[in-house]
């Protein structure tokens, strides 16, 4: 299993989703984000990009039902296990995280 952190600027956007919205980013880090990190591809349908000019700082779309799409922030950290991925989660919310990713 991945391990992960999150910054407290990303603790502190968690708390402004609701609870729905919290739920469906931890199903999708759960069934889709973690499998994914395991196997070092990660499917179409998560979206994962290089955010714009930065170095090393990935989005993830975790939602693109209605209203705005559902997004986070993240990037690879020292790996607290030996060959196991570490994620720092930055940033999560709305189109608004890219400023400050």
């Amino acid at each position: 299993m991945p391990t992960f952190e999150t910054l407290p600027r990303f603790t502190a956007d968690l708390q402004h989703l609701t609870p729905a919205q919290r739920r469906r980013f931890h199903r999708v880090v759960l069934d889709a984000f973690v499998p994914d990190l395991r196997t070092g591809s990660f499917r179409p349908g998560l979206r994962i990009k290089r955010v714009q000019q930065t170095s090393g700082i990935y989005e993830l779309t975790w939602s693109m039902g209605p209203g705005p799409a559902g997004r986070a922030t993240w990037q690879y950290g020292p790996q607290r296990r030996p060959g196991t991925p570490h994620v720092v989660w930055r940033r999560i919310g709305g189109h608004n995280i890219f400023t400050g990713p």
